[in-house]
């Protein structure tokens, strides 16, 4: 597989949110806005990029019997450089996003990436794969929490542009399920068009 198939497969043929419904806590949890899903979106792509890396290098020094482990601990670390790099610099998101952060240790995507991935390619590929699945996460939940936003509160980036509350089911949480639904509705129709 060529490196532009490589990446552009997050984004439309394996893309994590639409197709392969993983990482569904954040996605659900995180949308109310388009900047939580922005910020969420960015930390999932740094920790997926360095973990695949770092996977991608050690592969060969980790034996079987603790490799699951060993990924964890690898991803837990960059999780750890995320959230004391966020809380640092951007607190008002740090502060949104809340336990969702530590999560993203145990978000199936990022460790389905390292073992299905990394551990088994080289580190080029393993980049591409790890910035192309992220970028391609961040785009489904920033579509995602932009709508929820847009139909919600009457926002966008949360610069208010219909007067008004609009309708609050959708900053809810039924909301999310409602709008991922027409969503993973609308990509199945077009993937199949």
């Amino acid at each position: 597989m060529n490196q532009l198939q490589n990446f552009t497969k997050g984004f439309i043929k394996e893309n994590p949110v639409f197709v392969l419904l993983l990482g569904m806590c954040p996605t659900l949890g995180v949308t109310t806005s388009a900047v939580n899903c922005l910020g969420m979106g960015l930390a999932t792509t740094f920790v997926l990029v360095m973990s695949n890396l770092v996977v991608s290098v050690v592969k060969s020094q980790i034996p079987d019997k603790v490799r699951i482990p060993a990924f964890i601990i690898i991803i837990a670390s960059f999780v750890t450089i995320v959230e004391l790099t966020m809380q640092a610099y951007v607190p008002a998101l740090f502060d949104s996003l809340g336990l969702f952060i530590p999560l993203i240790v145990v978000n199936c995507l990022v460790l389905g990436r390292a073992e299905a991935f990394a551990s088994k390619n080289n580190i080029g590929s393993s980049l591409i794969d790890g910035l192309g699945m992220g970028l391609g996460f961040s785009f489904a939940l920033t579509l995602l929490g932009g709508l929820r936003e847009i139909l919600g509160s009457g926002a966008f980036f949360g610069f208010k542009f219909l007067p008004g509350d609009n309708m609050l089911v959708f900053v809810l949480a039924p909301g999310a399920f409602i709008v991922l639904g027409y969503l993973i509705a609308l990509i199945n129709k077009l993937r199949k068009a």
